[in-house]
């Protein structure tokens, strides 16, 4: 470790909450798929921090979008409209095939603001009793770290030590059908998943779980809530990830790759009869929906309308697929959909991420066994190869 990389960790580590647990490198610069540490060192980044960055770093159309912006106005809160919102909500609702949109900040506020929705949708056109609402939720799902949303974590990291719960969930096991059938009643207003886990290990469910959870939705008038924060816009090969199974929810929740790795940006994406229940004061975010965010989240919707990204993701993940499979070494299983892989090991991950640091390689591991990789779909197949190369080096 250099002098200077040191020195900025000890700040960290003195002056920072101990919330996180991150390699020791210290990123500088960056563009594209490469980053470059304080040292002069590059690493080329196979996690594109969680999907966020799917257009890997400062993307230069992305850049002119935000610079552009940055020359007009950045805040206006939502006490005034701005000429970037009605169009980015226009394009957003229209790329997701839905009607609505309600913009928010993170990942968390998109779900915060999707499990709100559902309730009170719930209580004023389903008609559920008051105070009965309840909301299915399934193991080792990752939402947030909201007090809600760890109330229907199984995660002990994220729950632990932060209670007394938020009450009307039910957690059923991830891709069980039969379990979710009989858990939904009267009085669920909403089912969200995860299309593909991503927290839990890039986790995929069986063939003709998501049709299966549109049906048991659709039977019981139950919202179906796909949270795409980290497998839409994309990363999995399609521009979302229900596509896959040719599945339609009633709600998208996206977050990450929308912000183009600028700016935190966040929605939930909807029909009007379900976003129509909010009345002017019962929701809202200062900075949800202000003009950077809705600037540089129109190009990035702009990107992904030629579908080159998507494209990308199936070509370039079918062969990641290949060579993730032929790996030497303690692999136990490979999941992966597009550009996204959990690859399961036997010993500890973190070993092989911090042995792949030193290879020049940045990924994350998760649930101790698993290696995390989401390179930016804009990286080349020569730079994947050279990744994956390092990968197989540090598992041998």
């Amino acid at each position: 470790m250099g002098t200077e990389t040191a020195r900025l960790r000890e700040l960290s580590e003195t002056y920072s909450a101990h919330n996180y647990h991150p390699l020791p490198v210290v990123v500088a610069q960056a563009e594209g798929a490469w980053v470059t540490d304080v040292e002069g060192r590059r690493y080329l980044d196979m996690l594109s921090a969680y999907s966020a960055l799917n257009f890997g770093h400062r993307h230069p159309r992305l850049l002119e979008a935000a610079r552009r912006q940055l020359d007009r106005v950045t805040l206006t809160s939502r006490a005034f409209d701005h000429d970037q919102f009605g169009p980015f909500c226009e394009e957003l609702a229209d790329l997701a095939g839905m009607e609505m949109v309600l913009p928010m900040n993170s990942g968390a506020e998109a779900v915060e603001t999707a499990l709100k929705t559902a309730r009170k949708w719930g209580y004023e056109v389903k008609g559920v009793p008051a105070g009965r609402a309840n909301i299915v939720t399934f193991a080792g799902n990752f939402h947030g770290r909201t007090t809600t949303i760890v109330s229907f974590s199984t995660d002990e990291d994220a729950r632990g030590s932060y209670g007394p719960f938020t009450p009307g969930f039910r957690v059923v096991p991830y891709g069980d059908l039969d379990a979710l059938a009989a858990a939904v009643d009267d009085d669920t207003v909403g089912v969200l998943v995860e299309p593909i886990q991503g927290e839990a290990g890039v986790v995929i469910p069986p063939d003709g779980f998501l049709p299966g959870v549109r049906r048991i939705c659709t039977a019981r008038n139950a919202l179906f809530i796909a949270d795409e924060i980290q497998s839409g816009l994309g990363r999995t090969g399609r521009t979302f990830a229900c596509e896959h199974e040719d599945v339609v929810p009633d709600m998208y929740l996206l977050g990450k790759a929308l912000g183009g790795g600028i700016v935190p940006v966040s929605a939930v994406v909807s029909r009007r009869d379900v976003l129509g229940v909010f009345k002017p004061g019962q929701h809202g975010s200062t900075f949800g929906g202000n003009p950077m965010a809705c600037a540089v989240a129109r190009e990035v919707i702009a990107l992904l309308r030629t579908g080159e990204y998507q494209a990308r993701s199936a070509q370039l993940g079918a062969h990641l697929h290949r060579v993730l499979e032929a790996l030497p070494g303690p692999v136990r299983e490979v999941r992966s959909r597009g550009l996204w892989a959990g690859i399961e090991i036997d010993g500890k991950a973190r070993v092989v991420t911090e042995r792949l640091m030193e290879l020049g390689v940045l990924a994350k591991e998760t649930h101790e066994t698993t290696v995390r990789l989401a390179p930016p779909l804009v990286i080349s197949g020569e730079d994947l190869d050279w990744g994956l190369d390092r990968l197989g080096e540090a598992l041998r």
